[in-house]
């Protein structure tokens, strides 16, 4: 058996190394100005036109993004040398025809944004996010994947990426999909890294920080690990054994956060420095969640990932929303921030969800429907989001909030981990896609059939709020208005040169939508006081004085015609969360196991 099994593996290297390659090169020599050149060989083509693609999309994002502006001077070239004509049918491909069975594709790149979604090349490093960078050929995508890097000399430039290192900076992929779903960065990097069952888990660190700086962040990062590896009871099984955190925190680089199957980019443009959860800890604990919900707990929806328009996905309220409940809460666990803090920056989350008049036009599905509006996407066109759209992210959150405080209510083991843990052996581990209703069926058989349909029917295929007031109360934690007298206008309003102006639409039911104000509208004076004189930084200091019910004047000034306005002032309807000292002993010991270290 020994020996079989050895020429089954000898028979299959051989195998993909018999495997035609599709191979990038790329230098740097004119990085001082964003560019780079790239050089792709397909070979071994069948008689037909190739066609040459750059993304629209990108892995963990939701919306299109047009990645091809940045490429230009192209040129193919034959196995001889001989030049090719390039055509173009569409503005993100390019066709060549009349090979010889071989085609080199060559083409610059422009990167000047260091992200999670877009590359940025400089004198300091090349921060590459794969599909806005690399072109791919339709019908080559089941090819196993090259790319070896020319890096500039004396720069110390090191590669730190989740593909199969070859040497000599040369990296592979199985295929297209797993090379743009695998990031890069190329700089003078720190690397920490530590085996955490059997697998290495590491660090590529781009910062001007010290060496002492690097290893408390490289500290805080595990500590963040271990707190989640507790719940699913180990890691996920990285491909070749490894996952890298790829964070860069550098003058150049622009805030995001990106996951990926066996890596993540964590980026900022901010200095690494004490404390270190005002940087990126927020950030790192919800990509790192994500190598479970999302790459491997994976909807249907995102499944296959196409790169040439948006997938739209009816579960990104569990996929990021969930994933954003726990950012924080491992958080809290770890002790990168205290249990306290935590649960003091619940409300506001809550609060506005609950306060939001998105909620009247779509559930927590058909927010996660609207993601290609909203995932980065731009348009110049005005929208109406600021009262249709409430983000996946935050509705999702304040659900799985919800859902770990219903399950630990009932006093018989239950909790939201053990509901994770449950879907990742299902799902995850399996990697078997799931839809909405599976999720449903996932919790009849945790926590029971009555529960599960009472859930999903109120909360995520209709739009109503669990009583969050009682189920705080249950986990010792207070969740009321603080000021519920306060007079408001419930708006923000932006003073420049004594002129007001709406920094979003008027939201529905607030005091100054219901006196027909708008935000292309110029307010000249609230209550009688001329904006002009207004030194504050929030306009409900105007109405101090006034009470709930009171009416007062706004005058504006819209299209050039002058006009006064009756508005009525409003209450605070704000909630915040604060921690409870006087709750009963189950509520402390609810909330003592639900914020302890695993």
């Amino acid at each position: 058996m020994k020996k079989l099994t050895l020429l089954l593996f000898s028979l299959m290297a051989l195998s993909i190394q018999a495997q035609t390659y599709n191979e990038y090169e790329m230098s740097f020599d004119n990085r001082v100005h964003h560019e780079a050149r790239i050089k792709v060989t397909f070979s071994n083509l069948e008689n037909k036109v190739l066609e040459v693609r750059m993304s629209r999309s990108s892995p963990g994002r939701y919306a299109v993004h047009e990645f091809a502006k940045n490429v230009y001077s192209v040129r193919a070239t034959d196995g001889q040398g001989n030049e090719l004509p390039v055509t173009r049918p569409n503005p993100h491909q390019w066709d060549v025809a009349n090979h010889d069975g071989t085609v080199h594709f060559e083409y610059t790149l422009f990167a000047n944004r260091a992200g999670g979604t877009y590359s940025g090349i400089d004198e300091l490093h090349a921060h590459l996010n794969i599909p806005a960078t690399f072109v791919w050929a339709r019908n080559l995508g089941h090819r196993p994947v090259r790319v070896k890097f020319n890096l500039p000399q004396g720069a110390n430039w090191k590669v730190a990426t989740q593909l199969k290192d070859l040497g000599n900076n040369t990296f592979e992929a199985m295929d297209t999909y797993y090379f743009m779903d695998s990031p890069i960065e190329i700089a003078d990097l720190h690397m920490r890294e530590r085996m955490v069952d059997g697998q290495n888990v590491r660090l590529a660190l781009h910062t001007q920080a010290t060496d002492e700086e690097v290893d408390a962040y490289f500290e805080e990062v595990m500590g963040i690990v271990e707190q989640q590896r507790a719940v699913f009871g180990g890691l996920p099984a990285y491909d070749y054994g490894e996952y890298t955190f790829l964070s860069c925190y550098m003058p150049n680089a622009s805030g995001d956060g990106m996951e990926h199957r066996n890596s993540t980019f964590v980026v900022s443009g901010k200095p690494l420095s004490r404390p270190l959860g005002s940087t990126s800890m927020g950030t790192i604990s919800h990509e790192f969640f994500h190598s479970w919900n999302v790459e491997r707990i994976r909807p249907a929806s995102l499944e296959p990932f196409g790169f040439e328009d948006a997938n739209m996905s009816g579960e990104l309220w569990f996929a990021e929303g969930f994933t954003s409940y726990y950012t924080n809460l491992f958080r809290a666990r770890s002790g990168s921030i205290t249990a306290e803090q935590y649960v003091n920056g619940l409300g506001g989350a809550v609060s506005y969800v609950m306060n939001a008049p998105g909620r009247e036009y779509f559930n927590p599905i058909e927010m996660s429907y609207r993601a290609p509006f909203v995932d980065a996407a731009s348009s110049i066109d005005p929208d109406n989001n600021a009262n249709i759209f409430i983000s996946y992210y935050t509705y999702g959150s304040v659900l799985g909030l919800a859902l770990d405080m219903s399950l630990r209510s009932m006093d018989n083991g239950k909790n939201l981990d053990d509901y994770m843990k449950h879907v990742w052996e299902t799902h995850g581990k399996p990697e078997i896609p799931y839809s909405v209703r599976d999720l449903q069926a996932r919790l009849a058989e945790y926590a029971g059939e009555k529960f599960a349909t009472d859930f999903f029917n109120r909360f995520i295929f209709n739009s109503e709020m669990p009583d969050y007031v009682g189920l705080f109360k249950q986990m010792g934690v207070n969740f009321e208005n603080p000021s519920p007298n306060n007079p408001t206008l419930n708006a923000f309003v932006r003073v420049n040169d004594g002129v007001g102006q709406l920094a979003q639409n008027a939201i529905v039911g607030t005091p100054l939508y219901n006196a027909g104000i708008e935000k292309e509208d110029h307010i000249l004076s609230i209550a009688g006081t001329s904006l002009s004189e207004f030194k504050g930084r929030n306009v409900d200091d105007l109405i101090a004085d006034k009470k709930p019910g009171d009416v007062i004047e706004v005058e504006i000034e819209r299209w050039g015609n002058k006009m006064t306005k009756q508005v009525t002032i409003a209450a605070s309807q704000n909630m915040r969360t604060s921690w409870d000292n006087s709750a009963n002993s189950a509520a402390q010991a609810r909330r003592e196991d639900w914020l302890k270290k695993k």
